[in-house]
């Protein structure tokens, strides 16, 4: 019941925000694409609720080899739900009609459910599935997330 609730609720957000078109015309990492707006102008996209492998990390250009497989050339529809600190749009990205990226990514094993940001539970059951079957970065039973990468990079500078 709770996650009819939270679907619905996510579903009536997303429609109450504003529809963007563009076209995918870079990848730079797992959950960060470039998109060609209809005014030809540019705009750098950070994927909603999911945490990629960053560049460097193990499984980072995987992640960004699948992101690229699923939307690069392709028309896309965005919604924009923030800003992060680095002034990036943080946006849900729906492609091929009603795939959102995120979710494909978290499905396929190639980036982690950010729950730090996100209360979409069923995120939760795609990690969870992912990590039974052993899938992408799920394979390497060391698999460490980005911001705790992100952390011990940080510490090691220091």
């Amino acid at each position: 019941m709770k996650k009819n609730i939270f679907v619905l609720f996510f579903s009536i957000s997303i429609s109450l925000a504003a529809q963007i078109k563009g076209k995918v015309i870079k990848i730079k990492d797992g959950d960060t694409v470039v998109v060609l707006l209809e005014d030809k102008t540019q705009q750098t996209l950070r994927l909603a609720e999911v945490d990629c492998p960053e560049n460097g990390q193990a499984f980072g250009n995987n992640a960004k080899r699948f992101t690229s497989d699923q939307v690069f050339g392709k028309n896309i529809i965005f919604y924009r739900v923030g800003k992060d600190r680095y002034g990036r749009s943080i946006a849900g990205v729906f492609y091929d009609g009603d795939r959102y990226l995120s979710r494909e990514i978290v499905k396929a094993g190639f980036g982690w459910w950010y729950y730090k940001a996100s209360k979409n539970t069923e995120l939760q059951k795609f990690q969870d599935e992912a990590k039974v079957k052993k899938l992408g970065l799920w394979s390497d039973k060391n698999a460490i997330s980005p911001w705790e990468f992100r952390k011990n990079k940080k510490s090691r500078v220091k």
